[in-house]
């Protein structure tokens, strides 16, 4: 009856749930505007297919590969499993420990100084060493458990449980990450494409009109004095056409081979581009500001690590409290082994003991007062990330609006150029223009052209970070 009652109050002692902390996250008291400083009004939502939106299938399948087995994302994971095993450490402290122990023993005893129970020694008159062997076997099932009486080990387990979410905001925002960086890859490869195609296209321009300033430089069409300079101003652009094309194809091959590694591939320079980039999709979702700070994994994070310092806290004043701890055994102690099993040599152990802290030179105190100011910390590291966070989606949203602007004022400068270049070379052929002209025409308009194709990327990469920067996630379609 006592041993049912013992286990009864163990059970109900243990059986309390640990739970996550409470969100702390009106507790950074950070000004939230009602609406973004960088437009007018904020559809709610956030978009978690942003992917798709770029209409890009071999995207897709890159960015479900680079999830699949890309090596950092792998730990991360990893890093999440084992928060999640910590926390099951931790809690396992809260219950009943129960063990099963066989034991043998033999031993020897001697007996000296007592001649009544022997002779003396037949040789040296010594008198004899008696001695005994004795053997003891035990079985026996022990039970200890540590009371949570003030629910300080709980409180343990509820930390703990909060780094686990924290980790795993932590691997969320990692994959996130990840993904852009394909997407980024995937348009700066696409892009660096396009411009090698430029820079060969260049080296032809440039070759072309090289030789028509040749042809009228053999025949003696050129105007005094100035047909070696004008001819070697022109081969000049020939060979700068050839280093931008030297220069692309080395550039492409490192975008590849970055493209691959982000991939878990091995980096062998097989990738490629599209050959034009993506157009741009419609802007996503931007939602409230308050809202960016319940869906952003990194905020989420930070979060769970304050409110995991706050318990923390807790911890460490409850560890000044009595701990109870309480120890049990039961099973058969016997100098035979055959017996091991008979309970007519059964042995039984209770105990208990109480343990107040006193005299602990400080170290309590201390550890109350160094978890304190990690709560400090945790609650700046909070702040500086909810601020961040609200930087990187101004200055996405802004950026977004003045890209715009930018490639709209190169297209009509590239638009331009072209003509201006049609227009120097025909008065070129007319005999009314001049070389220099016609040289300089069709500079600004290859320069012109590949800004144009480096804007458009910029623009991409913008939307990329717009998504990211407002908490969008990636999640692969799992395998079929």
């Amino acid at each position: 009856m006592f041993r049912n009652w013992y286990l009864l109050v163990v059970y109900f002692l243990s059986g309390c749930q640990a739970l996550p902390p409470n969100l702390r996250t009106s507790e950074a008291g950070m000004e939230t505007p009602n609406t973004w400083t960088s437009i007018e009004t904020a559809r709610a939502g956030v978009d978690h297919a942003w992917i798709d939106r770029f209409r890009e299938p071999i995207l897709k399948r890159l960015a479900s590969e680079a999830v699949a087995n890309n090596p950092d994302l792998k730990a991360a994971a990893s890093r999440v499993r084992v928060a999640a095993s910590n926390a099951k450490i931790i809690g396992a402290a809260r219950h009943p420990q129960l063990n099963t122990i066989l034991s043998g023993n033999r031993r020897k005893s001697n007996f000296i100084g007592f001649p009544d129970f022997g002779g003396e020694d037949v040789n040296d008159s010594q008198p004899a060493v008696i001695s005994t062997i004795s053997d003891t076997f035990g079985a026996s099932l022990d039970l200890s458990w540590e009371a949570d009486l003030w629910g300080r080990i709980r409180i343990g387990e509820s930390v703990a449980l909060a780094e686990t979410q924290a980790t795993d905001a932590d691997f969320r925002a990692a994959r996130s990450s990840l993904v852009a960086q394909v997407a980024k890859a995937w348009f700066a490869l696409t892009e660096v494409s396009q411009q090698l195609a430029l820079a060969v296209a260049t080296v032809k321009t440039f070759q072309s009109t090289e030789d028509v300033i040749a042809d009228r430089f053999e025949i003696g069409e050129l105007e005094g004095g100035g047909t070696g300079a004008q001819l070697r101003l022109a081969r000049s652009d020939v060979a700068s056409a050839r280093e931008q094309v030297a220069q692309r194809k080395d550039l492409l091959q490192q975008t590849r081979r970055q493209l691959e590694v982000l991939l878990g591939r091995y980096p062998k320079n097989l990738l490629s581009g599209n050959p034009e980039l993506p157009q741009l999709p419609g802007r996503p979702p931007a939602g409230l500001p308050s809202e960016l700070l319940l869906r952003r994994p990194d905020i989420q994070a930070a979060e769970r690590r304050f409110a995991s310092q706050g318990l923390r806290i807790k911890e460490a004043r409850l560890a000044m409290f009595p701990q109870l701890k309480l120890t049990a055994s039961g099973g058969t102690s016997t100098d035979s082994l055959g017996d091991l099993l008979d309970s007519d040599f059964g042995v039984w152990n209770l105990a208990g003991n109480i343990v107040q802290p006193i005299l602990t030179g400080g170290r309590l105190l201390a550890e109350k007062h160094v978890r304190e100011e990690q709560e400090s910390q945790a609650l700046a590291a909070l702040q500086s990330t909810v601020l961040q966070s609200f930087l990187e989606v101004e200055l996405a949203l802004e950026a977004d609006q003045y890209l715009a602007e930018r490639q709209v004022a190169l297209e009509e400068a590239t638009a331009l150029a072209k003509e201006a270049d049609r227009a120097a070379r025909a008065d070129y052929r007319d005999g009314v223009g001049d070389i220099l002209t016609v040289l300089a025409a069709q500079s600004r308009a290859l320069q012109f052209s590949g800004q144009l194709i480096s804007i458009r990327r910029l623009r991409l990469d913008n939307r990329v970070n717009l998504h990211l920067a407002l908490g969008g996630d990636f999640k692969p379609n799992p395998p079929k």
